[in-house]
């Protein structure tokens, strides 16, 4: 089974949580996009919900395929986020943000009653770090922001390069939002808590891909199939 069937396997089982009239929020990525084609073709054949796009590029496939959405304004309380991760370690804790839409898919997620990930295997982690941690900062003062993030990192004994994402052509990457993302390739996070917490105290950082406390199941695909797992009390 290669890495697409489990991503696909992923999705399908996650779509067995989606209950007709729900109130949906859709991630963003590779897993997240096999799960609005299948979910498209249980639209077309009969399911109604109403979804909420975590990207500008979900939407847009969602729309494509005839997914029915609404914004988070027009509904500000959700039943269920679906969407993917790019690592989750033991304690549900999980690094996002890889496609760039980690702003939206945590306002999203906290906006749900429940968040479901689906990932493949390679996902799971004893410690996150390995997958860069994607911070989102405010243009303005980007060099401040840079500074006091290195010294933050220092301070709590992570090191490794720190880089401003950017696309192919070199130009800067910009979110949906409008702001940069740098990435902290740290290799390990022994305490995500307190990076969360901290991060959270400056002022220029957006947001960060950190997602503690959001996740409540995840449906994790390998070369035998989909797995559930719970968090553990």
């Amino acid at each position: 089974m290669d890495a697409r069937e489990m991503k696909i396997k992923a999705a399908a089982a996650a779509l067995e949580h989606v209950e007709d009239g729900m109130r949906l929020g859709i991630g963003t990525g590779s897993t997240a996009e096999e799960f609005v084609r299948l979910l498209a073709e249980k639209v077309a054949g009969g399911l109604k919900v109403q979804g909420v796009p975590t990207s500008e590029r979900t939407a847009r496939l969602c729309l494509e395929l005839g997914v029915p959405l609404k914004s988070l304004d027009e509904l500000p309380e959700l039943d269920l986020t679906i969407d993917g991760a790019d690592e989750i370690d033991p304690q549900f804790r999980l690094i996002k943000g890889g496609g760039g839409a980690l702003l939206r898919e945590k306002i999203v997620a906290a906006a749900s009653t429940r968040m479901i990930v689906i990932a493949d295997e390679t996902k799971l982690v004893d410690t996150l770090g390995a997958f860069p941690l994607p911070i989102e900062i405010n243009p303005f003062g980007q060099a401040s922001t840079v500074l006091a993030i290195e010294r933050l990192a220092s301070e709590l004994g992570l090191s490794g390069p720190m880089k401003l994402r950017t696309r192919s052509d070199e130009s800067l990457y910009m979110t949906d939002g409008g702001h940069l993302i740098l990435d902290a390739s740290f290799g390990r996070i022994p305490d995500a808590d307190a990076l969360a917490s901290r991060l959270n105290q400056i002022p220029g950082v957006v947001e960060h891909g950190l997602f503690i406390n959001l996740a409540s199941l995840a449906i994790i695909a390998g070369p035998a199939g989909a797995r559930v797992l719970e968090p553990k009390n």
